[in-house]
């Protein structure tokens, strides 16, 4: 393996990092991928600012990391040539949209969380951003898990939660996971998943429920479930473990599915907003 020129920078203290000396519109050598690994490993999400990249070029890097994921919204903007492949923006064209989860905030969420084998990673690429707004937040939950409450872990531990998903007709957020339990609308796709799930790489655990898609915990009364998800959501999206990106156009951002959190900021609607997604596919929650 030879000498990697990789630069790793961290972006917050808890997490994120930016990489360096590297075109990913040019084969990525042995030694640079290992240390792009290596540092997606340590810091759980890692930005690459000022590619170039097109479809291909993003699925090709996408596919080092392992087979990828079939994109699941039903909407407008998937890849008419790779299936892992979908636009998130707010354009429309001729008055239909040519991307996915068009328009303003979203709540913190872990992607596909609501199917059996969620995505371990998602490579996002920025082509057009507005002016303002549109940041997306990232959060740690392995360092959520490890400063959680002991009593708190005590109670979780070994149990499961139900996530659930619904898009609208424009490919964007129904309404809250907790709002629309036990009555789940017939299209929403749900699964049961561990509430702390073990990071098959690193070893290391991690909180595996969120405010966007987590609607309760299996067993217990809902007064209970939801008091106790109520204290997990205020505690994993505590300032402390975020990484708030601003992005710029030709940033690649990469999260790793199985251990954060990301939400999004409001963005004038005015303003078009255009990133291309490639999902990577991830194994059953354990």
């Amino acid at each position: 393996m030879g000498q990697s020129a990789v630069g790793v920078h961290k972006l917050a203290p808890e997490i994120g990092a930016e990489i360096t000396g590297v075109d990913l519109s040019q084969p990525v050598g042995e030694g640079d991928f290992a240390a792009i690994t290596q540092a997606f490993h340590d810091h759980c999400v890692i930005l690459l600012r000022g590619q170039q990249l097109d479809e291909p070029h993003q699925v090709a890097f996408a596919e080092r990391f392992g087979p990828l994921a079939r994109a699941v919204n039903r909407n407008s903007g998937l890849s008419q040539q790779y299936s892992s492949s979908f636009l998130i923006s707010n354009v429309r064209e001729n008055g239909q949209l040519i991307g996915a989860l068009p328009d303003g905030e979203m709540l913190f969420h872990s992607d596909q969380c609501y199917v059996e084998r969620p995505c371990m990673a998602a490579l996002l690429y920025s082509i057009e951003i507005p002016s303002q707004g549109g940041d997306t937040l990232f959060a740690n939950m392995y360092r959520a898990y490890e400063t959680l409450p002991q009593e708190l872990k005590a109670k979780i531990d070994g149990a499961k939660a139900i996530n659930i998903f619904e898009y609208n007709e424009e490919g964007g957020y129904g309404d809250a996971a907790m709002d629309l339990y036990p009555q789940i609308p017939p299209n929403a796709k749900h699964y049961a998943h561990p509430i702390v799930r073990t990071h098959p790489v690193t070893g290391r655990k991690a909180l595996y429920v969120n405010r966007g898609m987590t609607a309760c915990i299996e067993g217990l009364a809902r007064a209970e479930s939801d008091e106790i998800l109520r204290r997990i959501f205020d505690h994993q999206e505590r300032p402390e473990f975020q990484y708030v990106h601003r992005w710029r156009v030709g940033d690649l951002i990469m999260w790793d599915n199985r251990c954060t959190l990301h939400a999004r900021s409001d963005f004038p609607a005015t303003e078009r907003r255009i990133l291309r997604r490639v999902t990577v596919l991830g194994e059953v929650p354990a």
